[in-house]
Order: structure tokens, then sequence, then C-alpha cells
């Protein structure tokens, strides 16, 4: 039986893990780089260990470091979370090799579903559609051109290792096909360390959809719905629901039926996520595997009742799942939001900066993932997402009312934060209707800006002058709705994050 983990990531999925482990009376060791030493998975493990140098490199991309420290706390498994280590099929190994449980999918699986090629050929073995397309080995850029004018155009290249839109290039005509296969294994091979690529027809106006599955060591495997993940920026989610607004019954069952195939194609073990995308006529292609746990698993819990992190340790622990595909009765819609320290005017460039203040919605069926506290700085090391912002309703029309409850009264003060951004997408007439796809922002919010009105300074004044007539005491102040005085009453589109 696993008696102590030790939690392999920073921010909000470590509190996540931590609390998971606790609450199943699982002793937790933290790890930190020198500019988290304060932060709340730290002060809430049962023991921490200090990587120093908060270069990813050196410190939470750091196997011997991270091996090291959970041998030293004689921790008996390791929690990578998401991102980082997460996907990397040597730092698996690396536990095994030392008798520490990795809470995750066998090494050789994350291997597999790490190499695109490899992951999509797996799946035309299952019967799991693909996107047409060149998944070949032939690697020399005259062969890849010859491929790419059969599949047609548009088309993507796209990496074999890695992900994020990193070594992904949109080819809408021939005479442009040479240079962007040529950037792309540069990017490719800068980024990951594996320069190969592979040609796929291009979707248009397509649906990101996503189904999440838990299988335990003794063959058992489930479903447990999708997630809707279209809403992105530069291939990256920001809006998360399920269920998704545009799925049918028996789509969902074709769909949750073929992401149990790739599962069990690939020998896979604990919580992982199968990725499609759905084009315009509702046909669905794999996507690819992701062998950990989703940022946006909140949602899937909120519906279904099924906490994914304390099942994750329940399988490493070898439990055979009680829980049968008849089980699974989601009920209600959830939506998540992520809340970045960004510019979404400019780039969505990083901000970075010390956070002065920051309030929460509080709620029925409002939940906030976190791992940052007022006094702390979004540094230039680490992604910088503050948090995740978690409804439920009875209905997708009532979630998104919630939702825009929620993020009106989520207010971060110091760094200027996607918030504002977030609340217009929610209160979008296409968003709305459920008209979504993974161009919806290029689609609708091109020219996005800020609306700055005069209240931002009354508001700051308001704030300040709160503040001194209430000195904080050792607990955090909490502003509340009655309190006349709270400059959180006050009506208006001023902007919190300056």
């Amino acid at each position: 039986m696993i008696e102590k983990v030790l939690v392999a990531n920073r921010g909000e999925i470590a509190v996540r893990i931590i609390k998971a482990c606790q609450e199943r009376g699982i002793k937790t060791v933290a790890v930190y780089s020198e500019v988290d030493k304060n932060a709340p998975n730290v002060r809430i493990a049962d023991e921490s260990v200090d990587l120093g140098d908060p270069t990813p490199s050196e410190s939470y991309l750091n196997i011997p470091k991270i091996i090291d420290a959970a041998m030293s706390k004689d921790a008996d498994a390791i929690h990578p979370g998401y991102g980082f280590l997460a996907e990397n099929p040597d730092f698996a190994k690396s536990c095994g090799d030392v008798d520490i449980k990795f809470i995750g999918p066998p090494a050789e699986v994350i291997a597999d579903m790490g190499n695109k090629i490899k992951a999509k050929n797996l799946m035309k073995e299952a019967d799991v559609p693909v996107i047409p397309g060149y998944h070949g080995s032939k690697q020399d850029t005259d062969t890849l051109i010859e491929e790419g004018k059969n599949i047609g155009f548009p088309l993507m290249v796209k990496a074999t290792s890695g992900g994020g839109g990193k070594g992904m290039k949109i080819v809408r005509d021939k005479e442009d096909l040479r240079d962007s296969i040529e950037s792309a294994k540069r990017e490719a091979l800068s980024s990951f360390g594996d320069g190969s690529v592979f040609l796929e027809r291009y979707l248009d106006q397509p649906r990101h959809i996503e189904f999440q599955i838990l299988a335990d060591e003794h063959g058992n495997i489930i479903h447990l719905n999708e997630r809707e993940c279209s809403i992105q920026r530069r291939h990256q989610k920001i809006i998360e629901e399920t269920p998704s607004p545009m799925m049918t019954e028996e789509l969902r069952e074709e769909m949750g039926s073929a992401a149990v195939r790739a599962a069990d194609a690939v020998g896979y073990v604990n919580a992982g996520t199968v990725e499609f995308m759905v084009d315009s006529e509702h046909k669905y292609y794999f996507l690819e595997m992701n062998t950990r746990l989703q940022v946006e698993h909140p949602i899937t819990e909120a519906i279904t009742g099924v906490d994914l992190a304390k099942w994750q340790l329940r399988i490493a622990n070898g439990k055979k799942m009680d829980i049968s595909q008849e089980d699974v009765r989601p009920n209600g819609h959830a939506m998540e939001c992520r809340i970045y320290a960004e510019d979404p005017t400019n780039g969505f460039l990083p901000c970075t900066g010390e956070v002065n203040k920051i309030e929460l919605p509080r709620g029925p069926n409002v939940r906030n993932d976190v791992g940052i506290e007022e006094g702390m700085e979004v540094t230039p090391y680490y992604d910088p997402m503050v948090g995740k912002l978690i409804v439920k309703g009875e209905n997708r029309a009532d979630s998104i009312e919630k939702m825009c409850w929620a993020l009106s009264r989520y207010a971060v003060l110091g760094i200027k934060t996607n918030i504002p951004f977030l609340k217009e997408i929610i209160a979008h007439e296409a968003f709305k209707g459920g008209d979504i796809t993974t161009h919806f922002l290029e689609d609708h919010f091109q020219d996005w800006t800020d609306v700055k009105e005069e209240l931002d300074l009354d508001a700051l004044i308001a704030l300040a002058v709160y503040d001194s007539m209430h000195p904080k005491r050792k607990e955090v102040v909490r502003y509340k709705e009655s309190d006349p005085h709270s400059p959180w009453r006050s009506s208006g589109r001023w902007r919190i994050g300056v």
C-alpha cells in the first residue's frame, strides 16, 4: 500500500493532489524551487524538499533531483500532476528503477502515445478513426512534399513528438509546402529534440472533443463521457465544458466506445484522456492520447461525482474498479475557465508581478482550484495560470449564467489577467448558442480590446480606503457582499487586472 506520495509539480495541481492524498490518509511530500518556497502546496504538505534554482531544467524537470527528493523522504510513490514530467517515459521508468510507484500509466505506454505517428498507427489497428494523412517513417522533404500533394490542401504539418501547437503549420497552397515542412522540422527539433513530422488533412471549423477514461490493472476500462475543449488560444484550451452542446447519445456511445478501444489497444492503466477532432458533419477522428490527469478534470468530477485524483491513487494501489460503464450517470452541466496572468490584447503574453489581492467567487456549485495567494509572485519561469474556476449548473444555460456571475466576482489585483476576456466569451451569443469551433476566437475576437473605464481608479481608491479601515489580521479578510463599503459591490465594467 502507498503510504507517502511525492507530488512532482507545483501550483494548483500540486494542491489538488496533496489534498486527495490527505483525504485518503496518505502522507505527502512537496517539492519547490526557490521562487515557490511560500506556495500553498508547500505549506499544506507533510514534508517538503527544496529543489533550488527555479529554472525548470534545474527544478521541476530535473529527474535525478526529483528521484533523490523522493528517496530522501522515503516516499514510495510519485504523482507527476500535469505538465513538466507527467508525460515523460524516462521519468516513469526512473521511478520504477528505484521501486517507487509512478502514479500513471506504464512508461512504454507514455512513450508510444507520445510518438504521434506510432499512436495513430496503433489507433488504425484498433479500428479508431484517424484523420487521413501521411504517418510514415520516411522523413526526407521530397517524400513529404509528394505525400502532401496526394493528401490535398489545406493540410497540417505536425511534429511527431510534443504538442501545444509547436512544430505545427497550416499549409493552404502547394507553393508553401516545402518551407512549412522545413520550418516545422526545425521548430520540432528545437522544442522536443525530435525533428520528425507527419501530415494530415486540415479539418475546417472542427470541434475538439475529448473523453475521460479510467483503467485499472485488472483489465477494466470505462469512459466518463466527453468534454468540449474547442475554445482555445494558440492551440491551448481556456474554456472547457461537459457535456458538449453538439453531442447526441448515439455519437457519445460511438466515441466513448472508440476511446475505450484506444485505451485497451495500448494497455492503458490509470486516468487518461482520448482526444478527437470532430468535423461539421459529426465525423470524428483520433487526435492524441494524454497519458495523465488533465487540467480540466474537475468538470468531469462535477457531473459524474467520480473523484479522479482519488481513483488514480486507488488504481496505483492495485485496487479493482467498482465502477462499471452503466454506473456513469452524469448529472447537470459543468464549465471551467482557466484564469491566466496574461494580456489578451497583446498576443496573450504572460504578465508577471506580485498578486496584491485575490478574491475568489464563492457559492453553491462553484469550485476554485488555485495555487497562488496574496503576496506571491507570478514569475517568468513557469506557466502563468493563476487558477481554475469551475461551476456546475442544472443545464448549459444555467451553467453559463453561473459562470458569468462567478467571473464578475473573481478579483485579482497587481497583475493583469484574462478575466475580462473570459467574461466576454461566455456572454457572446455564438457561445451561448453552442456554435463553437477551434476557430472561435479567430472568428469572433480577432480584434478584441479590453474596455477600460474611469471607475478603475475609483475602485482601487475604495479598496485602499477599505484596507486602511480594516487592518489585516492573521487570517485573510474576506469581503462580503453585504458589506456596504466593499468595492466589489460597485457595478460597472471596471477592470481589476492592471
